[in-house]
């Protein structure tokens, strides 16, 4: 089937976001200062999202993770929008796999399950069978360049209606972000060179495992990789604490390593994304978002943390215009590092401590209404585009160690991975693993 962007399924895409999603948009934002039926709409939402397959269910999850972007009560109802879009039937999928191997596409597998693995916004997976193999196999949902171009529209509708009942936080560089990532995602032969990419990052590392590509059964719309077995983080709730903090700690490097070896980040660390075995080793199962950043963002992250810990004014300007932040006055900073200090609250201190002793749940909610009510009074701010992603991957992954409640010592972590960091080395090793499987880089 030609995927060629065709204005009926845009047409369609938009009356059903119209009749739906779209209303209760408006109605969202229509009611966010006036506290009304939040909680209902919010369900609403969150159930008309989570029936429309693609990536609107995706925007959803990524506008949940944007501090005080969204009230309370729709935060709460979208993070439960994670892989619950319901299935393409057995029929659709015989379709779509001819389309992608061939007419005689079962051939290629000693067996092929009917039954879904796991569904999710773009696409589900299967599994299967290859050369005696356990595999699972990625199938993209059809049309989705036409569906990506009408939801990306409908996300710039939310903004501007964000941007006109409240102007502390502009919209505009969020926006680009999302709508490239989303991009990107529908390109599978680029997720296949991420993969490979993650394969070299972590080829010396036992604990974190990456999937194996099959090539021959691969295509720009479906993925075929070995299966890797492992159960949901929640499964770990209630074992003994070493192994919830060998899983924390895991967790950790699986993000962070690349991040400050690489200046590369896996975009979405939602619950679906990841598995662990019973020893803590950590499965990553999904690279169709992945964030590459400049040498000297990278640099600024680590400068802003050496800032907040010595109250060192001079480099958290140094480091937030390393970022991209404009026009900053005093007061922009002292804003601006409530949140820091918050995010970086756990790494402070030289000691075995939870997460949560300061970075709660309840002190995030604090922090963020401050720093909107503060960023309201001095005319609002613009965040740069490298924020979200990186931000996102801090409250994505503290609430999988809120999950874990183990005991760790992040500041001894944190800074094995920054104790020999140096920028210009950086910049080398980014160019050359990116150069060494054609993946550009996205800044």
């Amino acid at each position: 089937m030609d995927e060629i962007n065709k204005f009926s399924k845009r047409v369609i895409r938009y009356a059903n976001l119209g009749t739906s999603a779209g209303n209760i948009a408006i109605k969202l934002f229509g009611t966010k200062f006036l506290n009304k039926e939040h909680d209902r709409n919010a369900v609403d939402l969150k159930n008309i999202l989570g029936g429309l397959k693609g990536p609107i269910m995706k925007i959803a999850q990524l506008l949940s993770t944007v501090p005080d972007l969204l009230p309370e009560e729709y935060v709460k109802e979208l993070t439960k929008l994670q892989s619950n879009a319901p299935p393409m039937g057995w029929n659709f999928v015989k379709r779509r796999m001819k389309n992608e191997l061939g007419f005689n596409w079962l051939d290629s597998f000693d067996s092929f399950e009917k039954q879904p693995f796991a569904a999710a916004s773009l696409g589900q997976v299967h599994r299967a069978e290859h050369k005696k193999q356990d595999i699972v196999c990625k199938l993209q949902y059809p049309d989705m360049i036409s569906i990506v171009d009408a939801d990306i529209n409908q996300l710039k509708l939310i903004f501007s209606i964000y941007k006109k009942i409240d102007s502390s936080i502009d919209t505009s560089e969020i926006q680009k972000e999302i709508s490239e990532r989303i991009k990107e995602e529908l390109d599978y032969n680029e997720e296949q060179k991420n993969i490979s990419l993650f394969q070299l990052i972590f080829e010396k590392s036992k604990e974190v495992q990456i999937p194996k590509v099959f090539q021959d059964i691969s295509t720009q719309r479906l993925i075929s990789m070995n299966y890797l077995r492992g159960y949901k983080l929640l499964h770990f709730k209630n074992h003994p604490h070493n192994i919830r903090k060998k899983i924390a700690i895991n967790m950790f490097k699986a993000w962070y390593f690349p991040f400050y070896n690489y200046g590369i980040i896996h975009g979405d660390p939602h619950l679906g994304n990841y598995s662990s075995d019973e020893k803590g080793n950590i499965n990553l199962l999904d690279f169709g978002c992945i964030r590459i950043f400049k040498p000297s963002f990278v640099k600024g992250v680590i400068d802003l943390y050496y800032a907040i810990k010595n109250n060192n004014q001079e480099l958290a300007v140094h480091a937030y215009q390393s970022w991209g932040f404009e026009n900053i006055s005093n007061d922009m900073i002292e804003i601006l590092n409530i949140w820091a200090k918050f995010l970086y609250s756990p790494l402070m201190e030289n000691k075995v401590r939870k997460m949560q002793d300061t970075n709660s749940t309840t002190y995030g909610a604090e922090a963020a209404a401050k720093v909107h009510k503060e960023l309201k009074r001095i005319g609002g701010v613009k965040p740069p585009r490298e924020f979200v992603f990186m931000d996102r991957a801090a409250i994505g992954l503290g609430s999988v160690f809120l999950h874990l409640n183990a005991e760790v010592n992040w500041y001894n972590l944190f800074h094995n991975l920054i104790k020999n960091f140096n920028e210009k080395a950086l910049n080398k090793k980014q160019k050359t693993v990116l150069q060494k499987f054609k993946i550009k880089r996205n800044f």
